[in-house]
């Protein structure tokens, strides 16, 4: 399977809504969403199917047995995060599900062995499965993000879709953990950027980390039209580094309507659309990614 990885470095730079124009482009038949932080592609790309739903877990939690302890205080006055406190209510030590790092300090000091450390549920794996293979992924509320989780959505995508031949991959914002496990086994990466400061460092930031994976890399700039100079430093950048530079994505109010009114750019007329297929077009062909509808956009 030959896979296309969409990233941005940052968050708001229209990752996701290239993404979803770029699969209805292809008519891919999987696609992922690997932002498990705050996962939005189905938002925009309809299932009819209710997916396969199956429980992610994260870090161990502490759990204290009650009728064990003994009360001696060990665990608290060494628990470095806060996460061991008496409850009033019934003067029993209990352990804070959020504060809780699960670095097991607790199970190891405690001399009546009332600490254990036990599976907790951080959040839920979803594959969806019809005309189109689907697979993501959401955090509970309060865990902390982890490679294991991309992991696992790239896992049951490339599962589900064996007869399959060309997946798009909706990554994780940041350089982090996440994202180099996004970047783990693709063919190609579309780094979306803006032309604000911070767009520019975080580009420049997420190029060096793909650049260890030694994959094809390409640049798209959105809303280039908001700040004409730092589009030409990205121009620039691209051209001394030797990457491929996409095209250029105009801000466009009527892209803004189309996604929250559940569409992608490619649903309606209007010029970022436009633009998304030029780079679409250009990604596909210079980034020699064999796509089985590849006649439908030549």
């Amino acid at each position: 399977m030959k896979q296309l990885l969409i990233l941005s470095g940052k968050g708001g730079t229209g990752k996701t809504t290239i993404a979803s124009a770029f699969i209805k482009l292809s008519k891919a038949r999987a696609y992922a969403d690997c932002d498990v932080d705050a996962p939005n592609l189905h938002l925009v790309m309809s299932q009819p199917a209710e997916p396969e739903i199956k429980d992610y877990y994260g870090m161990d939690k502490a759990v204290i047995d009650t009728d064990l302890c003994t009360k001696c205080d060990l665990c608290r006055q060494k628990c470095r995060f806060n996460a061991i406190y008496i409850d009033g209510a019934d003067n029993n030590y209990k352990v804070d599900y959020f504060g809780c790092e699960g670095c097991s300090v607790c199970e190891n000091v405690c001399p009546v062995d009332a600490v254990t450390m036990v599976p907790a549920v951080a959040g839920e794996l979803m594959l969806y499965k019809g005309e189109s293979i689907f697979s993501t992924a959401q955090l509970k509320m309060g865990s902390g993000n982890s490679g294991l989780l991309v992991s696992d959505v790239k896992k049951r995508l490339k599962s589900a879709a064996e007869d399959i031949d060309f997946a798009i991959i909706d990554g994780s914002p940041g350089i982090g953990c996440p994202v180099i496990a996004s970047l783990s086994g693709v063919d190609m990466v579309l780094i979306v950027t803006e032309p604000s400061i911070s767009g520019i460092s975080d580009m420049e930031r997420i190029i060096k980390t793909a650049n260890n994976f030694q994959v094809k890399i390409a640049v798209c700039i959105n809303k280039y039209d908001t700040n004409i100079d730092n589009t030409k430093r990205i121009e620039e950048f691209c051209e001394k580094n030797d990457l491929l530079m996409a095209g250029k994505i105009p801000y466009d109010k009527e892209a803004v309507k189309a996604v929250n009114n559940g569409q992608t750019i490619i649903d309606i007329d209007c010029v970022a659309g436009d633009a998304a297929r030029i780079v679409f077009k250009k990604v596909i062909n210079d980034g020699s990614l064999n796509c089985t509808d590849k006649h439908s956009f030549n």
